[in-house]
Order: C-alpha cells, then structure tokens, then sequence
C-alpha cells in the first residue's frame, strides 16, 4: 500500500530563530501589530510503500530521527494517511 507522510520540522523553542524574528518585525512593520512569535521551519511530504500504516509510521519515524532533522536544534512532528 502507498502511505504520504507530512512531516514538519522546526526549531525547538528555547532557540532563537532568526528567520522567524526578521519576518516577525515585517509583519509587524506593516501593521498587523497583533501577531507576534513567527517560528520558520521545514514541511516536507514523503510517499511511502508499506503493509500497514503503523509500518509507513516507523519508517518515517526512522528517517525523521536519522536524517531529516537535527535533534541539537529541531523537533519533528508527522502525520501518515493512505494515498488515494
């Protein structure tokens, strides 16, 4: 069976995150002084073959703690649905 993955990477929270304070004090130089906090980080969408959904699930699992994130400076979050 064919899984998609949508995983979200982003910068833990006690870290600065410069990208997000540069697009945080555009958007507040343009007036929406109401939002504040922007955190930047990756989306990534990932097709995976496997039996079962909890199968696609560790795999992902896996390559989120190997390779698509850095856990010195990132958390991981993921989702996994069968493909239509």
């Amino acid at each position: 069976m064919k899984f998609l993955a949508e995983i979200n990477v982003m910068p833990l929270q006690a870290l600065l995150d410069p990208q997000g304070k540069a697009v945080t004090g555009v958007i507040r130089h343009n007036g929406y002084t109401d939002m504040n906090h922007v955190r930047i980080g990756k989306r990534l969408t990932i097709e995976v073959e496997a039996d079962t959904k909890e199968q696609a699930a560790d795999r992902v699992d896996e390559v989120c703690r190997r390779i698509l994130h850095n856990p010195i400076m990132e958390e991981y979050e993921f989702s996994v649905k069968q493909k239509e």
